[in-house]
Formats: structure tokens, sequence, C-alpha cells
């Protein structure tokens, strides 16, 4: 039955069907799981919206100013509630989230003031912000000091930490990038957040951690906050969003922080007060009320596509039977041209789009050329099924999202028939 599911509709190689119905056997043990954690955060989720009373009433815009706006201020505090913090920014006025993620980081720091990334560098388009790219208004033009510390054996170094924070002068922020980023090291879970957490607490007391959380949330039932976080930071066209929120970003934590934070987003002594919803409270409603089951079909077709290409040949990680810290899966592929023909063939299975063909090109905040294939019906959602990748060594695919598991599963067919056809040596 599964053969004809699929091929009433597209015409692909038996090799291809038989591998992925393997594939789909192995995955299986993991949905389990995956359920079991999207129904916890579900509830989560509706005990949040029916404590803060959400209404009808919470839906209708507000347009100049926006004061008052009862929409925008009862989502915050939902969203605070599901995350574990005391106060929340969730608004679509956040255009990403590296804004969401500088926005923090200009709110929490000021002049003299050190940011000691524990993770490593992290992803390419925060890298302006700290200063280790010219752009401006970066760290260095508000003398703000940026260090980092490398990664033991794909890990953040704690005893490197401990020495840090100990010996050095002090450090204002400890910052952590749950997600990998375009690297090949395991994404953070909450545990490993918490651990991070106790350090800085038992060495550190005054320092401040603060959590990319793109791409983790809902993962897990529990979010960094809960584990020691002052605040977290993340995009609504990932995760939170659920597929519906047509832009925007959050920061969730401690209320002071928050309210710092909103005065860097828009101005100091007016801070959180403004921020006209314009019609967009519904869909930010929605999506978040929908967030936990979308993250769940998103992780089943990451347990799926490490399957399906670890049966193919190809190094993935995770791996399929891994404990998963957020929605990305890598797909080593080697060469340019195996990279470029996955590519196309997960544009090819994309609901929008599909008969674009996706190249390389020069991307902004990226030091190489970067492919991406993302027939999304909001443009750069990573929530729906999306892969991308810079066109340097090792030629791997970082792929996330899928609304549905079953339509990510056929381009994730789709993608191995692709390669197929490029005559990309595979194992069938």
């Amino acid at each position: 039955m599964q053969d004809k599911q699929v091929q009433d509709f597209f015409h692909l190689d038996s090799r291809i069907i038989q591998a992925g119905q393997r594939a789909l056997e192995q995955a299986a043990p993991q949905f389990g799981e995956i359920d079991r954690v999207t129904e916890y955060n579900q509830n989560k989720v509706l005990k949040a919206f029916i404590d803060c009373r959400v209404s009808e009433s919470h839906f209708a815009g507000t347009t100049g100013y926006g004061y008052d706006d009862r929409g925008r201020e009862t989502i915050e505090r939902v969203f605070a509630q599901i995350t574990g913090g005391q106060d929340a920014l969730f608004r679509h006025h956040f255009v990403s989230g590296t804004h969401a993620i500088s926005t923090a980081l200009f709110g929490v720091l000021r002049p003299g003031d050190v940011m000691l990334s524990v993770t490593g560098a992290p992803y390419d388009t925060l890298q302006s912000t700290l200063g280790l790219r010219a752009a401006s208004g970066s760290f260095s033009e508000f003398q703000i000091g940026y260090e980092q510390l490398a990664l033991q054996n794909g890990k953040p170094d704690l005893a490197a930490l401990r020495q840090r924070l100990t010996a050095g002068p002090p450090v204002k922020v400890a910052y952590i990038q749950r997600s990998r980023g375009y690297t090949l090291r395991d994404s953070l879970s909450v545990e490993q957040i918490g651990e991070i957490v106790q350090v800085v607490r038992g060495c550190a007391p005054q320092t401040l951690v603060l959590v990319d959380n793109c791409y983790g949330e809902f993962v897990q039932t529990a979010e960094p906050l809960e584990v020691g976080a002052d605040l977290i930071m993340g995009s609504l066209i990932k995760n939170p969003g659920g597929g519906i929120a047509p832009t925007g970003g959050y920061i969730a934590g401690r209320a002071d922080l928050i309210e710092q934070c909103a005065c860097r987003l828009t101005a100091p002594g007016i801070g959180r007060e403004v921020g006209a919803t314009l019609g967009h409270s519904r869909e930010l409603f929605m999506g978040l009320f929908n967030a936990p089951h979308v993250t769940g079909e998103a992780l089943k077709t990451a347990v799926f596509a490490a399957a399906l290409f670890q049966e193919l040949g190809f190094e993935v990680t995770p791996d399929p039977a891994q404990r998963r810290a957020d929605i990305i899966q890598t797909v080593v592929l080697g060469s340019p041209e195996a990279l470029v023909a996955f590519c196309r063939g997960i544009q090819s299975g994309a609901p929008v789009d599909a008969f674009v063909t996706p190249e390389p090109y020069d991307m902004p905040g990226y030091d190489s050329q970067v492919i991406m294939a993302a027939g999304a019906f909001t443009g750069g959602a990573s929530i729906e099924f999306s892969a991308d990748g810079p066109m340097r060594e090792p030629y791997a695919a970082w792929m996330q999202g899928g609304l549905n598991f079953h339509s990510a599963k056929t381009g994730l067919l789709l993608a191995a028939q692709q390669m197929l056809q490029a005559g990309i040596n595979m194992r069938l």
C-alpha cells in the first residue's frame, strides 16, 4: 500500500521506495517518543491558553502606537508561562531570530561588558553583531568585548569555562547556542544547558546566561529557562510560530531583563508599552497553539531523513536512534554535486515553487555561497520543509522542518531520486 500511495503521484525508482520503507521501519520506535513529548507540550500550551483566558477579543488588531493592545499583552503572558519565564516579548516586530538575539544582547550589555560564547563561534548571521565581521553598529563600536571558548570533542568545555569565569575579567553574559549551526556538533539538550548554568552560577553568580533557543522549542518537555537560564531568544518562523506566524521573534525570561530588552526594541522610556499588532494577533495565537504538533511533525521528518540517507550510505547526524535537542538533521553528502542534487530534490517536493531550480548564491551574513531549498508558504520559514548548506567542505545539507510528516517524507524520497538521476553514488 505504501508503494501505491507514493507511486500514484510520483515516479520513483523502486529501490528508492524500498529504502524508504526500511527507513520508516527503523524510525518507528522514535516516533512513539516524539508523540509522547508532543502530547505533553500540547497540553502545556493548552493549559497556558486557558489560564490566561485567551478570547476572541484578543485577536483584534491595533494601529498607530498600539497602546493597551490586549492581544499582544496576553500572548506574551501565555508564552512566558509555557517557557517557564517571568515575562516575554512575543512579537511580529522582530524581523528574524538574529534580530531577537541582537536585541537581547544589546538590551543587557553595556560598554565595557564582556560576552563569552560557551559554544564556540556563533551562527554566521550573528557574527556581524559581535564584531567578528565589519558591520555598522556592532559590539566593537559600543566597546563591548567578545570572547569564545572552543568546543572540546564537539561539546562545551566546562573546565575551560570554570577557569575563564574564575581567573579572567568579569563576564556579563555567558552565551549558549543550542543548535549546531553550520557545524556537525550535537545540538545541546536542556539538561546539558542546565549543566552549563550550574557551572556559571557556581563560579560567577552575577553572570547572565542567554540561550539562542532557535530550532529547539518544544523538542523536549522543558525549556532552558526551567534549568536556570536568564533569557531565551528565537524566531517565530521556526518552531514556536507553528508554520502560521508570518514573521517575528521572541525573548523570554527574567522580568527585569525583558524590560531592558523592550527598551532596546523600541526606545528608553517607551519599552514594551507600544507596538501595534496590525491584525497579526490571530496568526500568532494560532501558530503558538499549533507549535507542539508541528514541531513533532518536523522531528519525525528529521528521524526519517536520518534513517533514509544512512540506508543510502551517507553519514548523518544525529543518527536515527539518537535523542534529539532540535529539529535539524544533517546529511553529509561529500561533494558539491551531491549537495546541489539533494537540495534540488527537496525543492521539487515542496508545495510552493517546486518548479524552481536551486543554485548556490551569495547570501547576506554568510562567508561562502549557500544553496537553499525552501518552497515555503512563508519566506525563509525553517519550520517548513527546507534544506540548505554552504558550498564548502564537508558539503553537508542541514535539513529542517516539515509542516506535516507525510508530505515531507515524499520530499525526502524525491531528494534521493534526484541524486540517483544526477549520477550520485548511493547504496541501493
